[in-house]
């Protein structure tokens, strides 16, 4: 029941967004590169679109993923408990990737909690031009690969990066690897703008 309610948010979302951004469903699938068929069942909230997919929505539309995760506002204060959101991305041997909120304001910003079993790995889209990512491992070893090239991240240790490169965290070592990922966007077009 919650997945449902959770989907049709997700549908709305994406469809005011469109809207908003004066963009026909053809054209959205193909900056984005999802399918017309995909994009109207999503939009019909039927589906089940993966975490990659949203990214790609988001990023075409100049939006943060919780942007089309979100509901209606809630109070000025909110406390998220991580047991308590879906994960977005589940890998093959046990990690998670969960999207603890997003910040809005002149300088959005994403929070994840991510957790990678050793050798488990997530290739990311690129995102907008500006977009600058955070890594700061808890517990464990992360591979942190950004263009081609790998940087090895210790627990206490932070790595930033411009996101707007393929990117992907493997997890490392023989333990698993713990993180909080922070994603700092662009703002968001102005409205009447549109998006590129």
């Amino acid at each position: 029941m919650a997945e449902e309610a959770a989907l049709r948010t997700v549908a709305r979302n994406v469809r005011v967004a469109r809207l908003r951004a004066g963009l026909s469903l053809e054209e959205l699938g193909r900056r984005a590169q999802v399918s017309k068929g995909a994009l109207v069942g999503l939009e019909k909230a039927q589906g089940n679109p993966n975490l990659a997919t949203l990214v790609r929505l988001a990023d075409t539309l100049g939006i943060p993923v919780s942007n089309l995760l979100d509901g209606p506002p809630e109070d000025s204060v909110r406390i998220v408990d991580a047991g308590g959101v879906a994960p977005l991305w589940e890998g093959e041997r046990g990690g998670w990737a969960r999207l603890m909120l997003t910040t809005s304001g002149p300088a959005p910003t994403e929070v994840w909690r991510w957790s990678l079993e050793p050798g488990e790995e997530y290739p990311s889209h690129p995102h907008q031009a500006g977009v600058v990512e955070t890594v700061s491992v808890t517990s464990g070893r992360m591979v942190l690969v950004v263009d081609g090239d790998e940087y090895g991240v210790e627990a206490g240790q932070t790595a930033a990066f411009a996101g707007d490169v393929s990117h992907g965290y493997r997890g490392a070592g023989g333990r698993t690897c713990e993180l909080v990922m922070t994603v700092h966007l662009q703002p968001a077009p102005a409205e009447g703008g549109a998006a590129s």
